[in-house]
This record gives structure tokens, C-alpha cells and sequence, in this order.
């Protein structure tokens, strides 16, 4: 305070003084007392120490208006970096999303375009059916020769042969435009064109793969009385017709409604005649189409009869043995078993049961097992003759293998069919002491009794040596084929050591 206090009186002798007047002239004594430097000085302490109010409010407001520019500017600046920043984003993030809509135009105009393409290629596709279809029904509808017809048809019938081959939706399009009825009416054409014919039967043939519909009409088209007609014509038909017409056969029978149909048609026949292949003449393909359809047909029963009307069961019996068709043809006798006279037709064979029993010893074909023990656990089931023809086929020693070796599915069948024959020798052993039995009861402490308990006790310790003795041989021929199955030393079988313990055992508990 002492300092700006000073200082204003100084400003204040400064400015109030009255300048002295001298001779020179009028001067202010300022100039006489300080330097230029001291009067700055003096002026600069003024302002900061003791300049007066009005001064420093103005040095405030001025300095407030510096700082509100500067923070205006900074702001505006600010400001406009982030408008900028901003604007920068907007106009990436719009150019990114017109990119995004030129792309999704594009996908949507690409989709577009395949639509059409793909709708022009279904049309055309169609044209093309129908074209075919309707050169197939002009041609058959005129029916002869004149003008190469008969060319046209063998063309048409050939394109669909190639249409139909693999294409599901050209089966479909092309039965439903009606190609069906021109080609089956072709199997029977009076021109006798064998091309005509072959084509016919192959476009039938492409038209039903896969599809019940189309196998449906074909046979309600009457296609299978002319195929039959066709082969039973006097003319001998050729070979590559008669194939043609077992392959129909097969893809026709896959439907169940049409199974009885092609049963009661006689086409049985013609395929078994196919399969024995008599004259020499049928290929290996044929044959299997020819096996292969009899499986079909042989899974309606009714139409098992029709299949006893031939000597199909000698010939499969026959056959069996090889690997190639063996499954095949159990698999029909399969069916053939499950009807009392396919039973009887199977045991009436000449060694049949040695065949059949013979199959469960393929042990590196479990299928085969399945199926022969599936045979005969139902003619064991069924009939007490077959069950002594199985035993008198060695059949328990290859059952008792096969509950030890075979599949799941084996050794619970040779088990049913060990069981139904154990119970055919406890009948037997109670009609054997019932005959003795049957006399009247025994007085108690006369001779005779004791007579006729030493003969029961007699009676009885010969069934067990026989039993024991069954029991034992079929534990060797058990042995014996396990050792050769395994190529064992032939020593190692009738060791003392298997002996022993054969002795020792009985049915319910074998040594291994």
C-alpha cells in the first residue's frame, strides 16, 4: 500500500504541478528530472500497482474478450476438426454403404438372371419332352412301316431311353405326358422290329427305376402279358430281348401291388428257365436279374405255389455252394420255408438237411449262417421227421459250434434248435421207461420189486453211457473242426487231455 501510494502521489506531483516560469520560456520540470527509462518505468509500475479502477476493469474486460476469443477460436476450431471428422465418416460410411447396395443390386440382379436361365432351361427341357412324346405317339398311332416310321420310333423311344436314364424329373414329366402307353404298345408291334422292340423295353425299363408310379402304369398298361407274349412267340426271340425282359421283370416285381400280378402271369417260369440257363444261352447277368427277381416275387406268399409248380428248390439246393449266389438263394428259400408246402418241398429234396447243415460251418459267411439256421429252426419247429433228419445230418455238433462262434443272431437260432431237439430225446427216453411203468404198481418187499428196481436202474445207466457218449462225439467233431478251422496239429485233438475232460463233462458244461 506505502508503494502504491508513493506512486500516486508522484503521478499526481506529476500531472498537478504548476511548471515554474523562467526567463528561457514555459517547461515542464519532468523532462529536466528523469530519463526516458525512468519515466517508462515509472509509467509501467502505475499501470500494475496504482493505475486506477476504470483502467484495470478495462484491462479485465479486455483480457476476458482475449480469453473468450481464443476459447471461441479453439472451440470453433474444434469444432470444425470434428464437422470435418465427422463429414469424412458420413461421406466413408455412405460411400461403404452405396458400395454395399451395388453389391446386393448386383446379387439380386445375378439371382435374377440365373432364374431366368434356369426357367428358360426347364421350358426348353419341356419343349424337348414333349416333342419326343409327341413323336412317339404319331409314330405308334400310324403303326406300320410307311415312310420310315418305324425309324422315328426306334428314335424316339431311344431318346427317352437316354432322357430317362437319369434324370427323376424326366421320368416323372415324361409319364405324365403319356409316353408310358406308345412304348408298351411297341413290344407287341406288328413289324417285328427287333431294335424297335429292344428300345421299347429299356425306355420302360429307365422310366420305372425309382419310381412306383411309373412301374404301376407300366403294368396296368399291360406290359407284362406282352412281355410274356413276346417271349413265348414260336419265333425264338432274340437273346438280347429276352434279357431286356428279365430286367423288366426285376424293377416290376420290386413293387408289392405288382407282385401277384407277375406271380399268376406264368413269368416264374420264364425266369426259372432263365436261371438254369438250359439251353446254354443266358448271360451271367440275366441269370442274377433272373435270382434276383424270384427273391421278389418269392416274398408274396401265395406266390410260392407257383414256385413249387417248378423244380426251382432242387436247383437252388443244387447251387448252393457257390458263394457268389449262395446268400440269394437262401434268402428265397427263406420264403419259401415260411409255408407249410415249402417245408415239405424242402425236406422231400434228396439231402437237403446235409446241404443246409453244411452251410452253418461257413464260418467267414455269418449271413449265410443266419439264414440256413433261420431254415432250419423252422422245419425243426414244424416237423419231428425233419428233426430226426438234422440229427442224422450230424446237425448238433454244427450247432454247438456255432452257439460258441457264430454271430448274435446265429447262436440264438442253434439254440432254439438245440432246444427243440433235446426235447424230442426226453420224450423219447420217457416212451422208453413208460412202456415198463405202465404195468401195475409194484408190491413193496417182494423179490419182484427189488427185481424190477435193479432192472429200471439198468435201464437207466444205459441211457446215461448213451447220452454221455453222444455228448462226447459230438465234443470231438467239435474239436476236430475248431483244430482244423485254427490249423492245429491233427495230435492235438484226441490228446488224453481232451479226453479226460470230455469224459468229465457233460452237455451243460463244455471244456472250452
Amino acid at each position: 500500500m506505502t508503494m502504491a501510494k508513493c506512486h500516486r502521489n508522484n503521478i499526481g506531483s506529476l500531472i498537478h504541478d504548476p511548471p515554474p516560469t523562467t526567463s528561457s520560456g514555459y517547461h515542464f520540470r519532468l523532462w529536466s528530472t528523469f530519463s526516458r527509462s525512468a519515466f517508462r518505468r515509472k509509467i509501467l509500475n502505475a499501470v500494475s500497482c496504482g493505475g486506477s479502477s476504470r483502467y484495470r476493469h478495462e484491462l479485465r474486460e479486455e483480457e476476458k474478450e482475449e480469453r473468450s476469443y481464443v476459447t471461441v477460436t479453439t472451440e470453433k476450431k474444434s469444432t470444425v476438426k470434428a464437422n470435418t471428422i465427422a463429414a469424412a465418416l458420413n461421406g466413408a460410411a455412405f460411400e461403404e454403404k452405396g458400395k454395399k447396395s451395388e453389391k446386393l443390386c448386383d446379387l439380386l440382379n445375378l439371382a435374377e438372371v440365373e432364374a431366368d436361365v434356369e426357367t428358360k432351361m426347364k421350358e426348353e427341357a419341356l419343349d424337348a419332352l414333349k416333342r419326343v412324346v409327341g413323336e412317339l405317339q404319331a409314330a405308334a398311332a400310324r403303326g406300320d412301316d410307311e415312310g420310315g416310321e418305324c425309324r422315328k420310333k426306334i428314335a424316339a423311344a431311344s431318346e427317352v431311353r437316354l432322357l430317362a436314364k437319369e434324370d427323376p424329373e424326366a421320368r416323372v414329366t415324361l409319364a405324365m405326358l403319356g409316353a408310358i402307353p406308345p412304348l408298351v404298345s411297341m413290344i407287341d408291334d406288328e413289324s417285328r422290329d427287333a431294335d424297335a422292340r429292344i428300345a421299347s423295353l429299356y425306355a420302360l425299363l429307365n422310366l420305372g427305376i425309382g419310381n412306383d408310379a411309373n412301374k404301376a402304369a407300366i403294368v396296368k398298361a399291360g406290359a407284362v402279358h406282352k412281355m410274356l407274349k413276346l417271349i413265348e412267340s414260336p419265333n425264338t426271340p432274340d437273346q438280347s430281348i429276352a434279357e431286356a425282359v428279365v430286367a423288366n421283370f426285376l424293377g416290376l416285381s420290386a413293387l408289392d401291388s405288382n407282385k401277384p400280378i407277375i406271380g399268376s402271369s406264368g413269368a416264374i417260369i420264364f425266369l426259372v428257365k432263365t436261371l438254369q440257363n438250359l439251353d446254354e444261352t443266358s448271360s451271367s447277368q440275366a441269370r442274377e436279374d433272373a435270382l434276383r427277381a424270384l427273391y421278389n416275387l418269392s416274398i408274396y406268399q401265395p406266390n410260392v405255389s407257383f414256385i413249387l409248380e417248378t423244380d426251382l428248390i432242387t436247383y437252388l439246393l443244387n447251387t448252393l455252394g457257390d458263394m457268389e449266389v449262395s446268400e440269394r438263394i437262401l434268402a428265397i428259400l427263406s420264403n419259401i420255408v415260411a409255408v407249410p408246402e415249402g417245408r415239405k418241398a424242402i425236406s422231400s429234396v434228396c439231402d437237403a438237411f446235409p446241404v443246409l447243415v453244411d452251410v452253418l460251418n461257413w464260418t467267414d459267411s455269418p449271413g449265410c449262417q443266419e439264414k440256413a439256421t433261420y431254415i432250419l429252426m423252422l422245419m425243426a419247429h414244424k416237423g419231428y421227421g425233419d428233426r430226426q433228419a438234422m440229427i442224422e445230418a450230424g446237425i448238433e455238433s454244427s450247432l454247438l459250434e456255432l452257439t460258441l462262434l457264430g454271430s448274435a443272431l446265429s447262436q440264438k437260432r442253434a439254440s432254439r434248435i438245440l432246444e427243440c431237439l433235446r426235447v424230442d430225446k426226453g420224450k423219447q427216453v420217457l416212451d422208453s421207461t413208460g412202456s415198463c411203468g405202465a404195468l401195475s404198481a409194484p408190491i413193496y418187499g417182494t423179490r419182484s420189486n427189488g427185481l424190477d428196481h435193479e432192472e429200471s436202474d439198468l435201464m437207466m445207466s444205459e441211457e446215461r453211457k448213451a447220452v454221455k457218449q453222444l455228448v462226447q462225439q459230438s465234443l470231438q467233431s467239435n474239436m476236430k473242426r475248431i483244430a482244423k478251422r485254427a490249423n492245429l496239429p491233427q495230435e492235438f485233438v484226441p490228446s488224453e487231455h481232451f479226453k479226460s475232460l470230455s469224459i468229465s463233462s457233460t452237455s451243460k458244461s463244455l471244456p472250452f
